[in-house]
């Protein structure tokens, strides 16, 4: 169960929703009532969306995978920029790269090539060439970095995406739903839930509410990725006592064979030494 209280979403601010004017029907279910014309989130259906969130990204965190989140809208981008980081996961914040998970192969090349960049600027392979055309390579080097840096450690297609804002967002949406990626993702009330897995009914524009729900996500990959640790322990001394008690059964069947006493059907030699019975001859 997540350790936050209704006050504590109240003063994040997380029920504010937008204009009447501007709701979507879809998300009637969770709108408590309006106020001066702006719709309020129930926080009951906040909390308990919350907690099904959480629990998916720690059986993901869990299992090893990576969660992919994007935000790009200036009051999230940071906050979630530096949530992913606290736990090495990737992030988008900059602008959502067209196919970045349709055409993954794609942009596995440019991340190669950034880094053949930066290789080349590092290890003095482009001293040979011009100021003009290392200035050109630097730059290049940083808007890519810029752009797709923080994705570079992802070598496949993440597990899941978690979504600030599913409108401004729609072609990460699209490119999930056609790969059938789970999504998780914060929904105001202008935008879709039917379109995301796991959506959590909360206001997508306050800082503040972004941050809250960002460090509940953060403490649930930590969960997740902390019992996968006692998990692999728990396999490694399982191992070692495997491998200790095949040594020991082996080390009693040697001793065993050591003191085994003679087969049985060979009898005693004759004095003659060969065993063999003598024939009898006659007598001179």
């Amino acid at each position: 169960m997540i350790n936050v209280t209704q006050e504590e979403l109240l003063n994040a601010g997380v029920h504010f929703g937008h204009l009447k004017r501007k709701w979507n029907p879809k998300m009637a279910a969770y709108i408590f009532m309006e106020r001066n014309g702006i719709h309020i989130i129930d926080l009951n259906k906040t909390h308990a969306k919350m907690e099904e969130a959480a629990a998916a990204v720690k059986q993901i965190a869990k299992s090893g995978k990576k969660i992919l989140f994007v935000a790009t809208k200036k009051q999230a981008k940071e906050i979630v920029a530096s949530a992913a980081k606290s736990v090495n996961m990737p992030y988008i914040t900059e602008r959502w790269p067209g196919g970045m998970l349709t055409n993954f192969a794609t942009q596995r090349k440019s991340v190669k090539k950034m880094t053949s960049l930066d290789k080349m600027l590092t290890d003095g392979t482009a001293a040979h060439l011009s100021k003009k055309e290392r200035l050109m390579m630097a730059r290049q080097k940083t808007k890519m970095e810029k752009l797709i840096g923080s994705i570079s450690d992802l070598n496949r297609l993440p597990a899941a995406l978690f979504i600030v804002d599913t409108v401004k967002e729609h072609i990460a949406v699209n490119e999930a739903i056609n790969l059938g990626i789970p999504t998780i993702a914060i929904n105001d009330t202008n935008s879709d839930p039917s379109l995301i897995d796991f959506p959590i009914p909360a206001n997508d524009d306050a800082s503040k509410s972004v941050e809250l729900i960002m460090s509940i996500m953060v403490k649930a990959v930590e969960e997740g990725l902390a019992e996968r640790k006692v998990d692999k322990e728990q396999e490694r001394e399982r191992d070692a006592a495997n491998e200790e008690e095949a040594e020991d059964t082996k080390m009693s069947a040697v001793t065993d064979e050591e003191g085994e006493a003679p087969s049985a059907g060979r009898g005693p030699k004759s004095p003659g030494g060969s065993g063999r019975p003598r024939k009898a001859g006659p007598r001179k």
